[in-house]
């Protein structure tokens, strides 16, 4: 995947995503993506680079790392659950899809289940229907 097309393929992942939404609380050029209030993905420039920003399990984050020389640690974010992918070899729409999906569910299962839009644990195995 290349640079120009990084942000657009997880914009369009994370908007078809139930209840989530775009604000921009830190300025025009960080877009930051929020399910219930919480930020699931961010997307900047760093020096001239896009990025996005992703909540990540500590272990699945670490082995993102190690596999994939374009996943780093969370920009400016937790380094042990929040991974940074940039665009380049490997990265491809399907792993971006994945991993915008997998950010947007790990942090609904942490809400009160009242307020969640979808059941984390069954969403996009084909049996998760939103709420």
């Amino acid at each position: 995947m290349n640079a120009s097309t990084l942000h657009k393929t997880a914009a369009d992942c994370a908007e078809g995503l139930p209840g989530a939404h775009l604000e921009h609380p830190f300025g025009p050029d960080w877009e930051v993506f929020k399910v219930r209030g919480k930020v699931f993905m961010l997307m900047t420039e760093v020096p001239g680079r896009p990025v996005v920003i992703l909540k990540a399990d500590p272990g699945d984050a670490h082995a993102l790392r190690r596999q994939y020389r374009h996943i780093t640690p969370g920009y400016h974010m937790n380094k042990k659950h929040w991974i940074t992918l940039e665009s380049g070899e490997g990265i491809d729409k399907k792993l971006v899809g994945e991993l915008v999906t997998d950010s947007y569910r790990l942090v609904v299962s942490h809400l009160p289940r009242a307020v969640r839009p979808i059941d984390p644990h069954t969403y996009g195995t084909g049996t998760g229907a939103a709420r």
